[in-house]
């Protein structure tokens, strides 16, 4: 089978982003021919080369896009529609494809996805990792009502125009089957993680170099490591850290680099329980989990964003590193059945700070805590089951589609 992914946004180990399709292809890789379309937007930003840019096996074609997270809304709508026009481009001089993947944001990806899927007469298959165009709405980025219903309305044409839809939570395929997708044709695929990687990580005793490297002692640390956008909650998080200002053996750190890191930077020069930490490759991210005492999953009470599945969660639960969340959706549902971590509301500091206190002052909780997020991290979290479980869908999709083109 020969499959072909377009993805705008392909990086590798060395970025400091999720790799979940890095993961995947190179396991598609060992039984079929694999092919990404993806750009060269984040080449640049690679902080080690410790992997190859691209999996063993697995061919990619580079377009050229420009793009970068600070751009306009109206430069970010020019950057998607040419990755799009050069994507299809480059798709259509593909040979023996059987199945074409468009994994979104933005929702152009898919768009050129499917309409080189109809030109091929292969099967379709959208991954939806985020929820558009609801997120960019709800956060203010198109206000034009015009151009949000017609937005919608394309979202659920591609939903309902694809041979199969894959969702990264229980929330998005509700939401996707809300749309008038087919119940047989939607499936949900966590996020997932590298759990061997994890494991690693909790085995190599870590901890000592990281906190001799960043001057942080004995202190116990309360980690959020991600994107600082403007959807993750970031002054919640600073307002919780001036009122844990006397707990002397706490320290809040940030991983990552976005929207937020000015302030953070400010609040850290005035706070000593403030640090600041630049971005790290996501093999490394595994390090700082491992060495925290609790991981912290914030963001914006928006229904999108409560739907979203964030790498953060499931690469601090693969370490063994409990997790705080402050998402009212199936995130919330996941950690308390699990006991694996807790919830507190967005944007209520008073809330999160008077929870922190409380885990931090019960160890043998957060211990047990720990214990059984590698264990759910194991049974439901490993990419390499997650991939398998893809593949097959990739697998009986083209069958079926085959089987309609088959004279009666």
């Amino acid at each position: 089978m020969h499959i072909v992914l377009l993805h705008q946004y392909h990086h590798n180990p060395d970025c400091p982003a999720m790799c979940r399709h890095y993961d995947f292809t190179a396991r598609w890789a060992r039984n079929h021919r694999v092919t990404i379309i993806g750009s060269d937007a984040w080449e640049s930003r690679r902080i080690t080369n410790d992997y190859p840019w691209v999996p063993d096996g697995v061919d990619l074609v580079s377009v050229r896009v420009s793009y970068d997270n600070q751009m306009s809304t109206s430069r970010r709508l020019v950057a998607f529609a040419s990755y799009a026009r050069k994507a299809y481009a480059a798709a259509m001089t593909l040979k023996d494809v059987d199945v074409i993947i468009g994994t979104s944001t933005p929702l152009s990806v898919a768009w050129a996805a499917r309409r080189v899927a109809r030109k091929l007469g292969v099967p379709f298959v959208f991954e939806v990792r985020d929820l558009w165009p609801d997120f960019p709405i709800e956060m203010g980025a198109i206000s034009n009502p015009r151009a949000q219903k017609w937005l919608r309305g394309k979202e659920g044409q591609l939903y309902r125009s694809a041979d199969h839809v894959v969702t990264l939570s229980p929330d998005m395929s509700a939401h996707v089957l809300g749309k008038g997708a087919s119940e047989r044709h939607v499936s949900t695929i966590l996020q997932g993680s590298d759990v061997e990687r994890a494991g690693l990580a909790r085995e190599a005793e870590v901890s000592g170099r990281l906190r001799d490297e960043f001057d942080l002692g004995d202190e116990r640390v309360l980690l959020y490591a991600g994107a600082f956008g403007r959807a993750n909650d970031i002054p919640t998080l600073l307002a919780a850290a001036r009122q844990m200002i006397d707990r002397t053996d706490v320290v809040f750190t940030f991983v990552g680099h976005g929207y937020y890191t000015d302030l953070i930077a400010s609040e850290a020069r005035r706070l000593p329980n403030v640090r600041l930490v630049s971005p790290v490759p996501r093999h490394a991210v595994f390090d700082w989990f491992a060495t925290a005492s609790l991981a912290l999953v914030s963001f914006v009470d928006v229904p999108s964003v409560a739907a979203s599945s964030p790498s953060k969660l499931f690469d601090a639960l693969a370490t063994g590193c409990p997790v705080l969340v402050t998402n009212p959706g199936w995130t919330k549902e996941l950690v308390e059945e699990n006991g694996c971590g807790w919830y507190t509301p967005a944007a209520d500091p008073d809330k999160m700070a008077s929870a922190l206190r409380n885990i931090l002052d019960d160890q043998d909780l957060l211990e047990r805590a720990g214990r059984n997020a590698v264990r759910v991290a194991r049974e439901r979290f490993d990419r390499n089951s997650l991939a398998d479980t893809f593949e097959n869908i990739l697998l009986e999709t083209v069958s079926r589609h085959s089987a309609r083109l088959q004279p009666s």
